[in-house]
């Protein structure tokens, strides 16, 4: 277990580093998944999905988590530093960014508030490291559910660009904001699987 916290209403929330081994079953009947469309694995077999998941484990820019809310999974987190990833090559990376990728389980129907909840909670395990100062994200244009999530979340949006396989558009949360709309991040250090290689 990497993260874990009590999302009041709902129950407790934990990331779970993802082992490709164990979860590719899983996380392959959620990408191929109509409403995961924009995760761009939808043609991807089981052993695809695995191999997906095991090169991105053996990164240590890339790390990938399985979010669980009471010991059920319930999504798949991802993160990235922008300077080893393709988006890195379409805006200036400042030191402290750092990506992000969020896809929550297709097929079964969250609570109602869930999704609102989920966001901040994934921020404040960001923010958790010091040393970060911005999130970054670059969903699919047409992405409109992401796209209003994000806005809501206080994500402030930047260009358009253009990714190898999308038309993205660019937003960012900086530290600051997110403190100003929640109760501020305590300093503490970096909680094991937030950085280094998973």
């Amino acid at each position: 277990m990497t993260h874990q916290e009590k999302i009041p209403g709902f129950g407790e929330l934990r990331l779970v580093v993802i082992d490709p081994a164990v979860h590719a079953e899983l996380l392959h009947g959620w990408v191929t998944q109509p409403r995961a469309t924009f995760w761009g694995m939808g043609s991807y077999t089981v052993d695809e999905v695995r191999d997906v998941y095991a090169y991105l484990d053996g990164l240590a820019t890339h790390h990938a988590y399985l979010i669980t809310l009471d010991g059920t999974p319930i999504g798949l987190f991802q993160t990235y530093r922008p300077e080893a990833d393709p988006v890195g090559e379409r805006y200036r990376v400042r030191p402290g960014d750092i990506g992000m990728h969020l896809l929550l389980a297709p097929g079964r129907r969250p609570p109602r508030g869930l999704t609102t909840a989920v966001g901040p909670a994934l921020a404040r395990f960001l923010f958790t490291d010091p040393t970060r100062q911005r999130i970054v994200v670059e969903p699919d244009v047409r992405n409109q559910l992401a796209l209003r999530r994000l806005e809501r979340e206080g994500f402030t949006f930047d260009e358009e660009i253009d990714m190898p396989d999308k038309r993205a558009q660019l937003a960012f949360l900086t530290r600051a904001r997110f403190e100003s709309r929640q109760d501020p991040v305590p300093p503490h250090p970096c909680p094991a699987g937030a950085g280094g290689s998973s």
